[in-house]
């Protein structure tokens, strides 16, 4: 039986002594729809640069419940409120690969130039892949800022086997980590999986973030599939209609290989339906090319579904790197 180097603890409904899972949900691709996606792949063409209009320089802080959204890239996001500076999943590195020669290039810089970034207090990592752990970024704020970083259990063994000075705080599911007394980041499923590596599946923990806040909570999912869907209106449940969700809309393609773990456009907005939120952003798109879906595909048929259920695009806008979004009431 395969060892587990990064996490030893209890078996739960959601870890079985070795790697996790979600009951139901959870099924490992095989060796032969592995050969049959490779073999199988047509992949759009993207061109080698897609530069975004926009260039964000964030505020030092924002103070009271005024809230400042934005979009470095992919899943990076910085968010400004209650005068702290929170950034999810961050990759500055050109590519999102254990390597700088080869894998996923980025085909528009970070919308926020790293040496413009605020002084952040906390670092949200939602899982191990390279597109969402860059180890190169990481390590550059603990050198500059020393923040926390928040991640699932497993991950802090990762990060501190490249350096040892990134303050990694690992917790499980359902953990609620305060980060002053009118903020609190709690740890919520999704339907996703991990690995850095052939060998490692599911070895580390996977989340969405839900950021506790007084003004109505924000939802960040970095990675998942529809799943049951039971997930997304147990948010609602628990936290009530998020004041903003966050929800990835691009690599998705094709369906039949990368649906149990990437949503497509048309399963974000039911998420945005499911979990109730007032405001919703799309990512995940745009920047590197993980899947087959042509670049500017995610947004076109975002906005075809919104238009079909009667949504007014503001509502859930898809962002592109660089842009921010100020929310104030």
């Amino acid at each position: 039986m395969a060892r587990n180097s990064y996490y030893t603890g209890p078996k739960s409904d959601h870890f079985d002594g070795t790697r996790f899972f979600i009951r139901g949900v959870t099924r490992d691709k095989t060796r032969g729809e592995m050969l049959r996606w490779m073999a199988g792949r047509r992949r759009a063409p993207w061109p080698k640069h897609a530069p975004s209009p926009f260039h964000d320089h964030p505020p030092a802080r924002v103070e009271g419940e005024a809230l400042r959204v934005t979009l470095v890239g992919h899943a990076t996001f910085l968010i400004q409120t209650e005068g702290l500076n929170i950034l999810i999943d961050p990759v500055w590195s050109k590519r999102a690969s254990p390597v700088q020669w080869a894998g996923p290039l980025r085909v528009n810089p970070p919308g926020v130039a790293f040496e413009n970034l605020p002084r952040l207090d906390a670092v949200l990592v939602s899982h191990n892949h390279y597109d969402h752990m860059d180890m190169a970024t990481l390590s550059a704020l603990a050198r500059r800022d020393a923040p926390r970083v928040i991640t699932p259990l497993g991950n802090d063994a990762i990060m501190w086997r490249s350096d040892r000075n990134i303050d990694a705080q690992a917790h499980d599911w359902g953990a609620r980590v305060p980060l002053n007394g009118r903020l609190a980041v709690h740890l919520e499923p999704a339907y996703h999986w991990s690995a850095r590596g052939l060998g490692d599946h599911r070895m580390a923990l996977w989340c969405a973030f839900v950021i506790e806040t007084p003004a109505g909570a924000i939802y960040h999912i970095a990675d998942t599939g529809w799943g049951a869907g039971a997930i997304f209106s147990a948010v609602r449940e628990k936290y009530g209609a998020p004041r903003l969700a966050m929800i990835p809309i691009g690599a998705y393609e094709p369906r039949w290989f990368m649906g149990e773990q990437h949503v497509d456009p048309e399963e974000a907005l039911r998420i945005f339906q499911l979990c109730g939120a007032r405001r919703a952003v799309g990512h995940h798109w745009g920047t590197f090319q993980l899947t087959d879906e042509p670049i500017d595909e995610p947004e076109r048929r975002l906005h075809a579904a919104l238009d079909a259920a009667g949504i007014d695009r503001k509502l859930f806008h898809a962002m592109r790197p660089g842009e921010s979004l100020d929310i104030f009431e």
